[in-house]
């Protein structure tokens, strides 16, 4: 029986993983790959860390450039991460006829359309369904499984870290900094968490499944990104209160004047599964105009869980590697020559409602001196929550929750609320989406 033959760019938690599923279930995969898939060789920065895997029979080195210059090697899997020598590394591999695997979602977020076209060119194959949501093969699933639909919209929380902070404010009453720093000795979050927290990971996955759904270019500079961090016990509280839930959310929409790319925390009805996804666990929802809304559940992180992707787009190209270029699935499920150029909204343009909190001195009158400027803006309010202070004057919360309206109607607005001598500090400002 043939072998296909693999080279690891990285033996850390996911390479070590890889090993690990490709021996564990070698007779399965076999079965159904066609060929036998083995392992040759791997790349590693420190050759005497221990590993996660038996590394017997595979010739190890410090030097990446030695994988993909290899002429044994058919199929290059980059597990590196970073956008720079794992962009080198793929670029060469590419160019010297190897196919790529990938689970490295800032690579193909940032230069993705760059590799595609060079992998277009020399005729072999990019896969990357372990760049996004870890094991939930969320990518076959709208490039191959929902081909037949109009995408209308997606939704995803697509980062554990963040999840898990905002369910233990939630579950436990807790502070933001102090969940931080146990995600931290979980190992859930870097030393420097600003990846995660501000949702530059999260626009990474989202820029690549906006690509996939829609047929527009990767276009990760044009994401809107806001961060957890000044989510308070507070915010968690009231939205309970109101029946909603926070989450850091991943939206993607199509409309008529461009698509949506936004990422930011976001208040979800609670009654909304994709509410009820807790921890470090992802959830991707997605509605078609001919299936309705579908669910997308599962590990978003972990050594066998990425694996299981990587593997799965070892398998996908061991099956197709006699097949025609121009018979494979398209790297970004349009065929290159049909992508649109349809613009991605300002997020100024983006309509959605909002859960506004304030600190008011509680004074006559102040009430209707808000109302006022929500109403010159064309804001209606949906739902309040007024806490009465002991006596007047007073400094108390007021939470509002707002009918939709454009966000660039809305930051008027705060910025005229702001300026009246009864409020104290800034407006605490979450998105809502009722994702129906």
């Amino acid at each position: 029986m043939n072998s296909v033959k693999i080279g690891l760019l990285g033996l850390g938690t996911v390479g070590g993983g890889t090993v690990n599923v490709l021996k564990r279930n070698a007779a399965e995969i076999t079965r159904r790959a066609g060929c036998n898939i083995e392992v040759i060789s791997a790349s590693a920065r420190d050759l005497t860390k221990p590993r996660i895997c038996d590394t017997a029979g595979i010739e190890l080195t410090t030097q990446a450039a030695e994988i993909v210059e290899n002429p044994d090697v058919n199929i290059v899997v980059e597990l590196i991460g970073g956008d720079t020598l794992a962009h080198e590394m793929v670029m060469r591999a590419i160019a010297n006829g190897k196919h790529v695997v990938t689970a490295n979602k800032a690579l193909i977020a940032k230069h993705g359309n760059e590799i595609f076209a060079a992998a277009q060119k020399q005729g072999v194959i990019v896969a990357f369904e372990a760049a996004v949501a870890g094991g939930i093969p969320i990518i076959k699933a709208i490039r191959e499984g929902l081909a037949g639909n109009h995408i209308e919209w997606l939704a995803g929380i697509i980062n554990g870290t963040g999840n898990f902070i905002l369910t233990e404010m939630r579950d436990k009453g807790r502070d933001f900094e102090d969940v931080l720093a146990e995600a931290q000795s979980l190992g859930y979050a870097e030393a420097d968490p600003t990846f995660d927290v501000e949702g530059i990971d999260a626009a990474h996955k989202l820029t690549i499944l906006a690509s996939i759904a829609f047929g527009i270019p990767l276009q990760f500079e044009k994401a809107f990104t806001e961060g957890i961090t000044k989510i308070t016990r507070e915010d968690v509280e009231y939205a309970e209160e109101l029946g909603y839930r926070i989450k850091h959310l991943g939206v993607s929409r199509r409309t008529d004047s461009g698509i949506e790319l936004r990422v930011h925390p976001t208040l979800i009805p609670e009654k909304r599964l994709i509410a009820n996804v807790d921890g470090v666990m992802n959830a991707v929802l997605v509605q078609g105009d001919a299936v309705g809304p579908t669910l997308y559940y599962g590990a978003g992180a972990g050594a066998d869980a990425t694996a299981s992707a990587v593997v799965a787009d070892i398998i996908d190209i061991a099956r197709v590697l006699t097949a025609e270029p121009s018979h494979r699935v398209p790297y970004l499920a349009f065929q290159p020559d049909q992508m649109a150029d349809t613009p991605i909204l300002p997020m100024e343009e983006v309509v959605t409602a909002y859960y506004l909190r304030m600190s008011v001195i509680d004074n006559p009158g102040v009430l209707a001196e808000i109302t006022r400027i929500l109403g010159e803006s064309t804001i209606s309010i949906e739902a309040m929550i007024q806490k009465a202070g002991k006596s007047e004057g007073d400094v108390v919360p007021l939470i509002l929750m707002t009918h939709e309206v454009k966000e660039g109607l809305m930051n008027q607005a705060i910025n005229a609320i702001e300026k009246l001598d009864a409020i104290q500090g800034e407006i605490a400002r979450i998105r809502v989406e009722s994702l129906e």
